[in-house]
């Protein structure tokens, strides 16, 4: 998996560092974290993706969820219909910055070992997704 591809570029070339905010997916859906499990799954389904951006009521983002969490938790024998997202989000983050440099933001998900995070502005607003390709 890697975010970016490699092409030749002249060796008298000046560097250029992408940040995230040229990866990042902006047209995903963001949920609202009292959203149960069970429409999560059938909001993910519909929208034919593999992760939702879940946001609080003041429009905060409080993190990423993806289909096999929800899956994990719906398959667990504590789950209830009444499970809401912000049940099993936990501690908010961790983000990726817009002015973060994507080899960065790279490193950190491997490190991390996530596929996808959320990419919000300092004060907590989302705005979207960076994923690693597959």
């Amino acid at each position: 998996m890697t975010l970016v591809q490699m092409q030749p570029r002249p060796a008298n070339a000046t560097p250029v560092y992408r940040t995230a905010a040229d990866a990042m997916d902006t047209g995903g859906p963001q949920v609202c974290d009292d959203m149960t499990v069970e429409v999560a799954l059938a909001v993910m389904a519909s929208a034919r993706t593999g992760h939702l951006l879940v946001c609080d009521n003041d429009g905060l983002c409080t993190g990423l969820v993806t289909q096999a969490q929800l899956a994990a938790v719906s398959d667990s024998s504590a789950y209830t219909d009444r499970v809401q997202l912000r049940d099993i989000l936990g501690n908010r983050g961790p983000f990726t910055f817009p002015v973060t440099t994507m080899a960065e933001a790279e490193h950190a998900m491997r490190y991390r070992q996530v596929d996808a995070q959320p990419a919000a502005e300092e004060q907590g607003s989302a705005l979207g997704v960076l994923a690693l390709a597959g």
